[in-house]
């Protein structure tokens, strides 16, 4: 997803994707790296590796939404604009998908800063993903944010009324 200001410049992106695990568990497939690479047997370097030791993991099949990364250009920040998209984006994941789960896997930094309760994760847990990627230069230790379809649909289909303006200069979002 991509918001555009007033003048049609980039003023957030917000990763999702959709995986068919019906055959498989969320631990699995982060495992296998097929998380990371359309063909890890081709793409991955040998030393690539990653580990789920997060027990809800393997519970983690069907069609499952995940949501990735979010990046804000500076101007926007400090308006809760990552909460706000982060509604926008679980509407969307709802209504293009109906999955039976919705994934992140989030830096442990944002739990303690209270940040995932306000995106609407109800169910965090460590060894979401213990990841090392060699050409990437990537080393992580995240946790495994989640909700059920059914907490999914009930954070789309709450009546509740929101006071916070739904956009702040963003004039435009593409999916």
């Amino acid at each position: 997803m991509i918001g555009l200001d007033k003048n049609d410049e980039v003023a957030l992106v917000q990763a999702a994707r959709l995986f068919d695990l019906s055959h498989s568990n969320f631990a699995e497939h982060l495992e296998s790296l097929k998380a990371f690479y359309a063909d890890p047997a081709t793409q991955a370097h040998p030393e690539d590796r990653c580990s789920c030791t997060a027990p809800s993991a393997k519970k983690i099949n069907g069609k499952v939404a995940y949501h990735g990364d979010f990046w804000l250009r500076k101007d926007f920040r400090g308006q809760r604009m990552p909460e706000i998209m982060a509604a926008v984006l679980r509407g969307v994941s709802f209504s293009m998908w109906a999955p039976d789960f919705l994934v992140g896997l989030p830096e442990r930094w944002l739990l303690s800063k209270g940040v995932l309760a306000q995106y609407g994760h109800l169910h965090c847990e460590p060894g979401g993903s213990v990841l090392h990627l060699v050409k990437e230069d990537i080393v992580a230790d995240d946790l495994l944010a989640w909700l059920t379809g059914e907490e999914l649909e009930g954070l789309v289909n709450r009546q509740e009324k929101s006071e916070v303006p739904l956009c702040w200069g963003v004039s435009a979002l593409h999916f």
